[in-house]
């Protein structure tokens, strides 16, 4: 496996910090963030200085229980040849459910969801990571993920669902410290354990971020300092194996550049004190997946499977965003947390991406989105639910405001886009729509 020794998150916001800041090695981008005709001028100049940069993907849903996204697959195999990546990464979750599988209306999470430790998981994921090993042009890395709750009738342990993962298909990991503290936090998991039960020789790179603690629940941040608690198990990992890097996650509230470098520094600093205390042979030159030969699942009909996770990850999904009865074995309390930090996340990203709509609505804005968000799952990405928000607002007559409701009516009319032309009833529907906000 490729050195690529100590990193950071770039983003947009520190852009500027990252490419001043000593000892940086590497970087890592959202791979959704890039296009790849138009990269950011700040990735190119680390480029030119020889810092590896490599595209890490949140919206595949490789543990979902559909076949990746062709279009997807493509997008994100561009972005690692535009920057000439050693590898890509994704993660062990799903995003979204419902469909043609379960009859459905499909369903976005807007977050990475657990997926069960079961068999027929493991099977759809094995199959899904093969498909996308295929699609893309380097090696693929997954990320196990952070989760505030559990999957009733597991049958295995993060480790050994890793373990299986990796000997099945001959996927590197992306093991991130920080999502083993929230695991042990919020599930009661060892991460003592789990570091000792995967195969620590297929690590890709490692995570690190920060978070914080809310009523017994581990908020995973990364908006937040590192906690001691998280360089521990760093210093775990690091005292079995010299991971090839390491990266310091941050993605919002920066604080000021020194506060960064001192993370970084903490992080080097766990890492040289593990290797010294406890010596260790490095990782093994990587053997790609086509060489293993080592996928025991290979011919696996995964029909029925894909069938039974599709109804049980649909049930999950619309109990945390539409509302629908919690299903069996679940905890009714951590659900719920799940649902609200969904919500939060949710208004969140909307502000971003449309950052009109909180300056219309001002400190109305939050309270509104929550409300709407309550009954309207999002099934169209960020964009969309956006242009919904607005639409719902504005044919429910609010804001009561009428200077407020006109600038809205301005915003939502001018991104909405002209009138469709096509007789579908969802045509008809949007033609409606414009003529009676049109009139208000």
């Amino acid at each position: 496996m490729e050195r690529l020794g100590t990193g950071i998150g770039w983003r947009p916001e520190i852009a500027d910090a990252v490419e001043r800041m000593p000892g940086i090695d590497w970087v890592e981008a959202v791979a959704e963030n890039l296009c790849p005709g138009h990269l950011p001028e700040s990735l190119l100049r680390l480029r030119e200085r020889g810092v590896t940069v490599i595209p890490h993907g949140v919206s595949l849903g490789l543990g979902g229980a559909d076949r990746p996204d062709e279009a997807r697959l493509t997008a994100l195999a561009e972005r690692a040849e535009a920057l000439g990546s050693p590898l890509v990464t994704e993660h062990i979750a799903f995003v979204r459910a419902g469909g043609p599988l379960t009859a459905s209306p499909l369903l976005e999470a807007g977050h990475l969801l657990p997926v069960p430790r079961t068999r027929d998981a493991l099977d759809v994921l094995c199959e899904n990571i093969r498909i996308a090993q295929d699609a893309l042009p380097v090696p693929l890395a997954v990320e196990n993920i952070a989760a505030l709750i559990s999957w009733p009738g597991e049958e295995m342990s993060e480790g050994q669902f890793l373990y299986d993962l990796v000997d099945r298909t001959g996927v590197r990991l992306l093991i991130d410290v920080a999502n083993l503290h929230t695991n042990h936090v919020n599930r009661g998991e060892d991460p003592a354990k789990a570091l000792d039960e995967l195969p620590v020789e297929a690590i890709a790179y490692v995570h690190v971020a920060g978070g914080f603690e809310r009523d017994g629940v581990w908020h995973d941040s990364h908006a937040h300092p590192v906690p001691q608690p998280v360089l521990d198990i760093l210093s775990e990992l690091a005292s079995r194996v010299t991971p090839p890097g390491v990266l310091l996650e941050r993605d919002e509230n920066f604080p000021e550049p020194g506060e960064l470098e001192r993370e970084l520094g903490a992080i080097r600093g766990t890492l040289e004190r593990a290797e010294a205390q406890a010596p260790k042979s490095s990782l093994p030159e990587p053997i790609t997946p086509r060489e293993t030969g080592t996928d025991t699942g290979a011919g696996i009909d995964t029909d029925p499977a894909r069938q039974r996770l599709a109804l049980a990850q649909t049930a999950l999904l619309s109990a945390l965003v539409g509302g629908t009865p919690v299903p069996e074995g679940f905890d009714r309390v951590r659900l719920g947390v799940q649902a609200r930090a969904l919500a939060a996340k949710r208004a969140d990203v909307v502000a971003k991406v449309a950052e009109e709509l909180p300056q219309i609505l001002a400190e109305g804005y939050r309270p509104a989105f929550l409300a709407y968000a309550q009954g309207h799952p999002m099934t169209g990405g960020y964009r969309r639910d956006a242009l919904d928000f607005a639409e719902y607002l504005l044919l429910a007559g609010r804001p009561e405001d009428a200077e407020t409701r006109r600038r809205l009516r301005h915003w939502w009319l001018e991104r909405s886009g002209p009138a469709p032309l096509s007789g579908h009833p969802a045509a008809r529907l949007a033609r409606a729509t414009r003529r009676v906000l049109l009139r208000r």
